[in-house]
C-alpha cells in the first residue's frame, strides 16, 4: 500500500503538536509495510530522504511575498501540489491521500480529483473550538475550509470523542463518516539526559510546577499564573516553569509581572526534546489547564514521566485523565480549583504514588503508536475495499436551470 500524507509541519519543523503526531503515526505505519510518503515544508531546498522508514519529500519555503497568512498558505499548497504530482507521475499508483488539517486542504482536494483517489482527513482541532466561536472574517474563512475538507473526505479521523461531537455539531458531518483514532506516544522518546541537571531550572529546595505547550489563550496558561497565588500561599518555594512559545507570550509575561511573580515564573521559550523530557522528570507537578483541547498528547508525555498530572476537565483531556485514578482534574478556567489540585499533589504522597503508577500503565496499554497505526491501516483497507464498488461523481453538475451546483456528498465524491 502506498500513501501520500500531506502536512504543513513535520520534524524537524515543529510548530505545534501536529508535527509529532504525524511523525509518530507515519513511522508506525512504515513498520507495518505501508509505504508512507510525507509531502511537507522543508528548509530552503527541495529534497527527498528516508527517515525511520518514512519517505519525506519537502518543498522549500517559497521566497514569494504574501499579503497575509491565507495567501501564504495558498502559496504553500501550490508547492505541495506540484511536489505531489511530480511524485505520483514518477513513482506510479497511490492508494490513499491523507491530509492533516485545513492548511493542506487545497492540495488534497486537487490531488483527489486529478487522480480520483480516496481522501482521508484528520481534523486535529477546529477554528470554532480554538476561539470559542467564530468572531472574525478570518476565523469564518478558516472554518469554511475545514468544512470543505471534511466534505471532500471519504472518512474523517478525529482524536477523541469530544472532537467527534464537535465536528458533528459544527460541520454536520454524518456520524458514520467519522472515525475516532487517538493520538499516541513513542515511549522510547521519554529518556532523560544526564547532561541536563535539575539545577538548570530551579534550586534544590524549590518545587517545580511545569507547563509545556504553545502559548496561545486556549491553552489556559493565564489561569495557571493566576493559580500561583494560592499555590505559593501553601508552598512559597515553588517555581512555575513555562516551556513553549507563541503569540500570547508577551501578554503572559505582563500578567506575571502584574501579579508580582517575576521571580516565581520562568519562561523558557521553545525547548529541544531532551530538555523537555528532563523537565517532565524533574517536575513535581505537570499541569495542562487548557480551555480547549481536542486531545492533549502532552498529557501522555507527562503521564509516562513518572510525576502527577493535573488537567482542566475539558475536551480530549477529560477522556485521557480519570480524576483521582490516573491524574487530577480542575474546573476549566478556574484558578482556585487549579491551585487546589496542584496543592494536593504536594500534600498527599500516597495519592501521587497511586496516580503515577496507573498513569504509566494507561499510556502503555492504550496509547501505543503500534495499536493506533493498526487502526489507521484497517481504515485504509476498508476504504480501498469500498472504493472498488463505487462510481466516481464529479464535484459539480448543472441543475435544471443550467447553473452549476455542488453535488450531494456523503462519502467524498463517490457514489455507491
Amino acid at each position: 500500500m502506498r500513501v501520500i500524507t500531506l502536512t504543513w509541519e513535520y520534524p524537524p519543523r515543529v510548530i505545534g503538536g501536529l508535527a509529532r503526531s504525524v511523525a509518530g503515526l507515519s513511522r508506525a505505519m512504515a513498520k507495518k509495510n505501508v509505504e508512507v510518503n510525507v509531502v511537507t515544508v522543508g528548509e530552503n531546498q527541495e529534497e527527498t530522504y528516508k527517515e525511520q522508514g518514512v519517505f519525506v519529500h519537502t518543498i522549500p519555503t517559497y521566497p514569494l511575498p504574501s499579503l497575509d497568512f491565507i495567501s501564504e498558505i495558498q502559496t504553500l499548497n501550490f508547492g505541495l501540489l506540484e511536489r505531489s504530482i511530480k511524485l505520483i507521475n514518477e513513482t506510479g499508483k497511490v492508494d490513499i491521500i491523507h491530509a492533516h488539517d485545513w492548511l493542506v486542504a487545497f492540495c488534497a482536494r486537487a490531488l483527489k480529483h486529478i487522480y480520483r483517489l480516496p481522501l482521508v482527513s484528520t481534523i486535529h482541532a477546529t477554528e470554532y473550538g480554538r476561539n470559542n466561536g467564530l468572531h472574525t472574517d478570518l476565523q469564518r474563512y478558516i472554518s469554511g475550509i475545514e468544512w470543505w475538507l471534511t466534505y471532500e473526505s471519504w472518512k474523517v479521523v478525529v482524536c477523541s470523542e469530544a472532537m467527534k461531537k464537535e465536528i458533528e455539531k459544527i460541520f454536520q458531518t454524518p456520524q458514520d463518516k467519522i472515525r475516532v483514532i487517538n493520538n499516541g506516544l513513542d515511549i522510547k522518546d521519554t529518556k532523560i539526559s544526564k547532561e541536563i541537571p535539575r539545577t538548570s531550572f530551579a534550586s534544590p529546595e524549590e518545587k517545580i510546577v511545569l507547563f509545556v505547550g504553545r502559548l496561545v489563550p486556549e491553552k489556559g496558561v493565564q489561569v495557571l499564573i493566576e493559580a500561583m497565588a494560592g499555590v505559593l500561599a501553601f508552598e512559597p518555594k515553588t517555581k512555575l516553569i513555562i516551556a513553549g512559545k507563541g503569540p500570547y507570550e508577551d501578554a503572559l509575561k505582563e500578567l506575571a509581572r502584574r501579579k508580582g511573580l517575576e521571580d516565581r515564573v520562568k519562561f523558557l521559550g521553545f525547548i529541544a526534546d531532551e530538555e523537555r523530557d528532563a523537565l517532565y522528570r524533574y517536575a513535581d507537578t505537570i499541569v495542562f489547564p487548557s480551555l480547549y483541547e481536542p486531545f492533549g498528547i502532552v498529557a501522555l508525555e507527562g503521564m509516562i514521566a513518572g510525576n502527577p498530572v493535573v488537567v482542566a476537565d475539558t475536551g480530549g483531556l477529560s477522556e485521557i485523565i480519570k480524576h483521582e485514578v490516573n491524574g487530577l482534574k480542575c474546573l476549566p478556567g478556574n484558578a482556585d480549583s487549579l491551585a487546589e489540585q496542584i496543592i494536593r499533589t504536594f500534600r498527599d504522597k500516597a495519592l501521587v504514588n497511586r496516580l503515577v503508577k496507573k498513569a504509566r500503565e494507561d499510556v502503555i496499554n492504550k496509547y501505543s503508536w503500534d495499536g493506533i497505526a493498526q487502526q489507521t491501516l484497517n481504515l485504509y483497507l476498508e476504504i480501498i475495499e469500498e472504493s472498488k464498488t463505487t462510481q466516481w461523481v464529479p464535484p459539480w453538475s448543472k441543475n435544471d436551470n443550467g447553473y452549476l451546483t455542488m453535488n450531494s456528498i456523503k462519502y467524498g465524491r463517490y457514489e455507491v
